[in-house]
């Protein structure tokens, strides 16, 4: 079952610098699975064995 994209709300995103919008830990938990493309904050990514993401 594919995940479907979740109304915006207050805290969801941010833009860089650079212009892109980024979707925060926030959005990534309500929308409830990932999406398997290597998003910044994504709380289901595996860390690496050092412990970094």
């Amino acid at each position: 079952m594919k995940a479907q994209p979740q109304p915006l709300q207050p805290g969801d995103f941010y833009y860089t610098p650079e212009g892109y919008m980024v979707f925060t830990e926030q959005y990534h938990r309500r929308r409830g699975t990932c999406c398997g493309s290597g998003c910044r904050h994504c709380p289901w990514r595996k860390k690496k064995p050092d412990g970094r993401p």
